[in-house]
């Protein structure tokens, strides 16, 4: 809504035009008769401020469908918001260079106010460009008033005036996407903070309404968290299948780990009570080299994705270096050593110390054979085959074992150390 005339002199660009006779003078005579003509038609608007205000007020009711809810929430506001701008119009209109700074400053300040507003980008312009039409309609209104025939100089500052409204168009445009911009990066932010804090547990219980909104997630219901590292950049992306079909996922990019929060919907959408290993339905992604990913067990709320979390990242922990995906629910055993890694390493030892300490060779070989024989559910028929050996040579091998260990394989709590032993040897960490 803002206007202003600057001199024609300080526009004119380009090739010096090559000079024509004239009558000396006249060019200067028709600037100052249109400035004069034009100043004595905006101190009678600057008079009558209120009254203009009133009339654009009636256009953006009538024309701009936006500013009919501003109008309608806050009619005060927005008429003293519509009336600064006209006053600072008015004033540049007057005084070019003085009131230049802060024309520029209210319409600057507009554009911001309105992007936090909410306010269309096409209202507003709307809006600056009615205000616009407003003041040259008044003017020309007012100058057929006061003196109909001065009316044919206004032709002689209308394109400084429209530039001067098109310079505060494009000023309240650079407001109100540098302010849009401000807002989306605050609100990403502010989305940051919330997913963190529910995935480390530090989350206040006041903010879960806020969280689920600015997530996108239910505060209630269940849910599973997803972690992923390693592999490509764009490691979600790769990890999508280990996400159920249709599920509402928010994805959050941690220091060593992307973490997915995953709601797996409703308690009446659930697999029966006795089957809380949900995230067992979730389908086993296509494998990426080096890309780990653990999958938690389900957790009831918002409020319990800490918990969530921590079983997502250990079943991410049992992941091989070379990659693949672990649900946790699959791994139980494993989960136990890695969560008690100093109790894990203590077991292996007091179990496998024996086998471990033989040459290289003869120990992998023992091992490889107790894993195998273990893995075949105790046939040593399955496991000659899957060694390409003889069964009884399976069988010499676990005898040995158990003469070297102390410990007897038909015996279930041997056979249970054994199992927990391996298990210790293959997740820990040497």
């Amino acid at each position: 809504m803002q206007h202003a005339v600057r001199s024609r002199a300080a526009i004119r660009t380009g090739l010096t035009p090559v000079p024509r006779p004239r009558t000396p003078g006249v060019t200067s005579l028709i600037d100052a008769d249109a400035l004069r003509v034009l100043h004595r038609a905006a101190r009678a608007l600057l008079d009558d401020l209120p009254d203009l205000t009133d009339r654009l007020m009636a256009l953006l009711r009538e024309q701009e469908p936006a500013y009919r809810a501003a109008l309608t929430q806050d009619p005060t506001a927005t008429w003293q918001e519509a009336h600064r701008s006209l006053r600072h119009s008015v004033a540049s209109l007057l005084d070019p260079r003085g009131a230049r700074d802060a024309a520029r400053r209210c319409s600057w300040r507009i554009g911001a106010a309105r992007a936090e507003q909410g306010l269309p980008l096409d209202a507003l312009l709307h809006a600056f460009r009615l205000g616009g039409s407003l003041v040259w309609q008044r003017l020309v209104e007012e100058t057929s008033r006061a003196a109909p025939e001065d009316v044919r100089l206004l032709v002689h500052v209308a394109a400084d005036v429209w530039n001067f409204v098109d310079e505060h168009c494009t000023l309240v445009a650079d407001a109100y996407r540098q302010t849009e911009w401000q807002i989306g990066r605050r609100r990403e932010n502010r989305v940051r903070q919330l997913a963190a804090g529910l995935l480390d547990g530090t989350g206040r219980i006041a903010d879960l309404p806020e969280a689920a909104r600015a997530l996108g997630l239910p505060e209630h219901g269940r849910y599973v968290v997803v972690a992923v590292a390693g592999g490509p950049p764009a490691r979600p992306d790769a990890a999508r299948a280990a996400v159920p079909p249709g599920s509402r996922v928010h994805w959050h990019a941690g220091a060593e780990a992307d973490y997915g929060i995953v709601s797996l919907g409703d308690q009446d959408g659930l697999p029966e009570p006795h089957r809380p290993e949900a995230a067992q339905d979730v389908p086993a992604p296509v494998p990426v080299p080096g890309l780990r990913i653990g999958v938690g067990s389900p957790v009831d709320g918002l409020a319990a994705v800490g918990d969530a979390r921590r079983l997502a990242d250990t079943a991410l922990t049992i992941c091989p270096p070379a990659g693949g995906t672990v649900r946790l629910a699959d791994q139980l055993p494993a989960a136990l050593v890695v969560s008690s890694p100093e109790l894990g390493r203590a077991l292996a030892e007091k179990v496998l110390g024996p086998l471990l300490r033989l040459e290289s060779a003869d120990r992998e070989v023992l091992l490889d054979t107790l894993t195998t024989w273990l893995d075949c559910d105790g046939s040593a028929q399955r496991a000659g085959e899957r060694l390409y050996c003889h069964r009884n040579t399976v069988l010499n091998r676990l005898r040995r074992c158990e003469q070297l260990t102390g410990r007897s394989l038909a015996r279930p709590a041997d056979l249970v150390e054994f199992s927990l032993a391996l298990t210790a040897r293959r997740v820990l960490p040497d």
